[in-house]
């Protein structure tokens, strides 16, 4: 089943739905929290469009990429309660969780290293669990980016910052790989995609 697109005076059947996590608000705006954001405004931008259409705990718009319907989103909620943007999402648009990809922080990985996976637990991500509780399953394709681990400090200040000047370069490479890595997943499969990005 689809949605009326008022816009297009058509109704959408995505095929996915593309969700990154962060948190909203300017102060959070560019923070390492906050890549899943810049992922999909990435994407966005590239294909020409803004996330302005608004729900109550989310934004959202439509893509097409090889010419499939693609929902992209932020959730409004803060990062701990990501899941009920996400289950709004989904039953919205009447998408299964096996067609949903999230884009998100990983300290686990080294900065600008990405990794797919298509299911598993929340590695202590707040945003994902919060997911996996909203949905009831961990069958749904994640997009990690990674963004280290810091130096000296504690975990929750060296992800609530902004990426250091000498990241900023790193940043954006690291950032225009997961929307290739997004189209891949969507042209060419998961399993695909995870054997070309996870190397």
């Amino acid at each position: 089943m689809g949605v009326w697109d008022c816009k297009t005076d058509s109704v959408v059947y995505p095929l996915f739905v593309l969700v990154g996590l962060g948190n909203p608000g300017h102060l959070y705006r560019d923070t390492r929290h906050n890549i899943g954001f810049m992922v999909v405004e990435h994407l966005a931008e590239t294909m020409g469009v803004e996330l302005t259409r608004r729900e109550a705990s989310y934004v959202w718009n439509t893509v097409k990429i090889d010419n499939k319907d693609i929902v992209i989103a932020e959730p409004l909620t803060f990062m701990n309660r990501s899941g009920l943007a996400v289950r709004e999402l989904l039953e919205r648009f009447e998408v299964g969780p096996e067609r949903l990809i999230v884009v998100y922080d990983d300290c686990d990985l080294p900065h600008g290293r990405i990794r797919i996976r298509k299911r598993g637990q929340s590695g202590g991500h707040r945003g994902v669990a919060s997911i996996i509780e909203e949905i009831g399953t961990q069958e749904f394709i994640r997009l990690r980016m990674g963004i280290g681990r810091p130096d000296g400090g504690g975990l929750v200040d060296h992800v609530l910052t902004p990426f250091g000047e000498e990241e900023k370069e790193g940043v954006k490479e690291s950032i225009k790989r997961g929307v290739e890595a997004v189209r891949a997943i969507v042209v060419q499969g998961v399993d695909r995609a995870m054997n070309l990005y996870n190397s």
